[in-house]
């Protein structure tokens, strides 16, 4: 490795941007259409019809990217020498002259300093058309001094990946880059600085295997191939056919392993929202407390008709909530494990101006029964909102846990009791919201909350009436006859001091008006979002350890009980003493009339 100049003045003219002088005649590498006219392909390299991404230069990628003039390029001038001597068809050193006067670069990665949507970043894009990308010493040394630097000057990273590996003439020196990149990635993720890091075509090997996959937020281009091992090594190794579409951004996008497939023609305004919620620093402060709306009291002979309404097909899911209270929400999918559970909607969204981190049941989706890899999401959302100190609002709807033999194989129970630990001292404000059927352990496993509250025909219980009848009564049509007992109703859970507050609903149910249950939805959580942004990441954790910890005992139902006994006799007496004062007050205009007509 060499630098012959460390300047990292902006780049001269001999490095402006350049395009592709168009051939007579192109055409698309995946489908085979005529692209020689086509203005969407010569400017972002797509073809117009089936959408494949083809090669683009790396300081083409920034010119998309970066802010118009805000790129300033680093450490631009470290090459590569030959560590090994290498012998092989071709000398190493010349192989890389060769690159070097092809592409117009010094090595397979450009890093530098700009804006993406006004958010001053760092960026690393590797290109491909560089001795296929792959990761020498000089790459390595790059990318961890733009980690560095990004530490150093408190900035977000951004890197765009399209590598081949390690480079196999530098050897296990090579090899050594995967560590170093990786512990930088870390370096980084400890200071709570935001790495988002994009998967185009091809992405393998070294890279992938190491700071290419430790991004916050992964997304990757369409129908890129993406894996660890070529595919041709896959294929050979494999007894079987490949799948269709295996190794394909998309076939990671379904087991899990990256958020999002964006179109190369929205991935800047994608990186621009990222950054922006990543980066946001607003809160939400109290200018005038107001009263919480009224609600009315269930009775609960009543109990059964909530049930009905909770359940009700056409009652807002999750998502209809999500889709109407924020804005610029960006999905976070998949677990990094296994899968993608679409039972549970995560992302990253803009409510009332501040970011926060959303998590949903969403019964759309296998009603809402999450699988462990479900859960599994969840916890990297809420890490994510630690990281970055962003609240967590919790949408839940569901009537339990997948229960299947598949789910227990894959760990549902684990899943479940780690999302509950996670919960309880995560240091940043959780306010949950049951919204439709809070079932038994699948609703408080997104139910660690510093703020809990229902809506006001949602249900929350151990166990569904049905399922509460069958062990009882040895009769699930008797489902009606206990729902009372189950003290499942939203009321009846502000009385056992299970939750703080009861939001409002249209009359006749959310269902009855969707746009207006958004809104006085929207209005409870921000409500009470102010009432737990009140107190330091500390004393948060505090008390929802005493929350939760005075659950279930003996004296704190008993105080509740007595205190609604307390509050019925005073109801009473208040209302005793108020016709007491009536029949006073008529008594004595009675007399006053007899007097009157004594004296007439």
């Amino acid at each position: 490795m060499k630098n012959t100049d460390d300047s990292t003045s902006p780049s001269t003219q001999q490095d402006d941007i350049y395009e592709e002088q168009p051939a007579e005649e192109e055409f698309c590498l995946f489908c085979g259409i005529n692209l020689t006219d086509s203005e969407i392909y010569y400017r972002f390299r797509v073809c117009p019809d089936c959408r494949f991404h083809h090669h683009l230069p790396a300081r083409q990628r920034i010119d998309l990217l970066a802010d118009p003039g805000s790129f300033k390029e680093v450490n631009r001038f470290l090459t590569s020498i030959d560590p090994l001597s290498f012998s092989g068809k071709e000398p190493y050193d010349e192989r890389i002259h060769e690159a070097q006067q092809r592409t117009g670069l010094t090595e397979a990665v450009i890093t530098g300093v700009c804006t993406i949507g006004g958010n001053p970043t760092i960026i690393s894009v590797l290109d491909f058309g560089f001795l296929g990308g792959n990761m020498g010493g000089v790459v390595g040394e790059k990318v961890a001094l733009a980690f560095e630097l990004a530490i150093k000057r408190k900035m977000p990273v951004v890197t765009i990946v399209s590598s081949g590996g390690s480079r196999v003439q530098e050897g296990v020196l090579s090899l050594m880059q995967m560590a170093k990149t990786a512990a930088a990635a870390k370096k980084l993720h400890s200071q709570r600085l935001p790495h988002v890091s994009v998967l185009t075509n091809p992405t393998s090997g070294e890279v992938y295997a190491s700071f290419a996959n430790l991004g916050d937020v992964i997304l990757a281009e369409p129908k890129a191939l993406i894996g660890f091992a070529p595919l041709r090594v896959i294929q050979e190794t494999s007894e079987k056919p490949l799948p269709e579409g295996s190794h394909t951004a998309e076939d990671h996008l379904k087991h899990g392993m990256i958020d999002q497939v964006v179109d190369r023609t929205k991935l800047r305004q994608s990186l621009s929202i990222l950054l922006d919620l990543l980066s946001s620093r607003y809160r939400l402060t109290v200018t005038k407390r107001k009263k919480p709306y009224p609600v009315t009291e269930h009775l609960g002979e009543q109990a059964w008709d909530t049930v009905q309404l909770a359940r009700h097909r056409q009652r807002p899911t999750a998502w209809d909530y999500i889709s109407r209270i924020t804005t610029s929400f960006i999905e976070i999918r998949g677990d990094r494990h296994y899968g993608d559970d679409r039972a549970v909607i995560c992302g990253i969204a803009e409510l009332s101006g501040e970011a926060v981190v959303i998590i949903g049941q969403e019964r759309s989706h296998n009603e809402g029964r999450a699988y462990p890899e479900g859960f599994r999401k969840a916890q990297r959302a809420m890490r994510l909102a630690a990281i970055f100190g962003m609240p967590i609002i919790t949408l839940i709807d569901t009537p339990g846990a997948y229960p299947g033999l598949d789910a227990e194989e894959r760990g549902i129970g684990p899943a479940i009791a780690s999302t509950l630990a996670l919960m309880s001292d995560l240091p940043t404000p959780i306010v949950s919201i049951i919204i439709g059927e809070g079932g038994s352990e699948g609703a408080l496993a997104l139910g660690f909350a510093d703020r809990i509250v229902m809506q006001e025909n949602a249900i929350y219980s151990v166990i569904s009436p049905e399922g509460a009848a069958s062990i009882i009564y040895r009769d699930a049509d008797k489902a009606k006859e206990i729902a009372s007992a189950l003290k499942l109703t939203a009321m009846d859970c502000k009385d056992l001091g299970v939750i703080d507050t009861v939001a409002p609903e249209p009359e006749g149910g959310a269902h009855v008006d969707l746009d207006e249950a958004a809104r006085l939805l929207k209005n409870t959580i921000v409500r009470e979002l102010l009432e737990a942004q009140q107190f330091t990441p500390a004393k948060l954790v505090r008390n929802r350890y005493k929350k939760f910890r005075r659950m279930g005992e003996y004296s704190s139902y008993f105080r509740a009980a007595i205190s609604k006994e307390v509050s019925n006799l005073q109801e009473l007496l208040q209302r005793g003493v108020s016709i007491i004062r009536q029949r006073i007050a008529a008594s004595e205009k009675e007399e006053n009339h007899l007097e009157m007509g004594k004296t007439g």
